[in-house]
């Protein structure tokens, strides 16, 4: 598989706490450079990040980051701000806690609540599988499948470890066909994107493989 095409399908991410605007507009020009997915950034960068870039790449932002335990109806806000500001994509944390009482009718009432407030813009479900049992993947699986959510996502790459062969082969086998995968945290090559991406992920979460191309250069 030609880098250029697992490149397609990165979603380039900065997400660090101690992010500036001067980093955050390296990562917007890297993105159009490598024709990226999308850019991924802090909700706080959203609307620089928008006006900077126009329509040249899609501005993909983070709610409910990266815990989950804002209430419902903080993350609402967040999304509808996000796209307010020129968001294309939101990808949300779940409320971990539901999922260990077994509220599976929680999360998805969330996942609905947030999805429509983001107006028909792209929503990913952030599960992070590290902190959860294989059963549990496999209801959320099952609860985003029910969802009007188009993407489930491994990790939000701030937990204990991020993507995994063994969760994305999960999520693919357990997810209707109708939805899309996205696996994100520790992909690290170019050798792991074409891994996850011959398994069915459709979108790639990371800050490395930008750059592992341009030292290539």
């Amino acid at each position: 598989m030609e880098q250029k095409e697992i490149l397609s399908k990165v979603d380039h991410t900065l997400l660090a706490q101690t992010a500036t605007w001067e980093e955050i507009k390296v990562i917007c020009d890297d993105a159009v450079a490598y024709q990226t997915a999308s850019v991924c950034i802090p909700p706080s960068y959203v609307k620089q990040a928008a006006e900077y870039l126009g329509d040249k790449m899609p501005v993909c932002t983070v709610i409910g980051f990266p815990n989950g335990y804002n209430t419902t109806a903080v993350k609402v806000f967040e999304a509808a701000d996000a796209v307010k500001n020129g968001a294309e994509e939101i990808d949300m944390v779940i409320n971990l806690g539901w999922v260990k009482e077994g509220r599976y009718d929680l999360v998805k009432e969330e996942i609905q609540a947030v999805k429509k407030a983001c107006g028909g813009k792209l929503l990913k479900v952030i599960i992070e599988t590290c902190l959860l049992t294989e059963e549990e993947k496999i209801r959320m699986c099952r609860t985003v499948t029910e969802s009007d959510a188009e993407y489930i996502k491994t990790s939000t790459g701030f937990s204990t470890h991020g993507a995994t062969i063994d969760d994305v082969k999960l999520m693919r086998e357990h997810t209707g066909s109708d939805k899309k995968v996205k696996a994100a945290g520790g992909i690290s090559s170019f050798a792991d994107g074409e891994a996850f991406v011959k398994l069915g992920a459709d979108r790639l979460g990371t800050s490395r493989l930008v750059k592992v191309a341009k030292a290539q250069q």
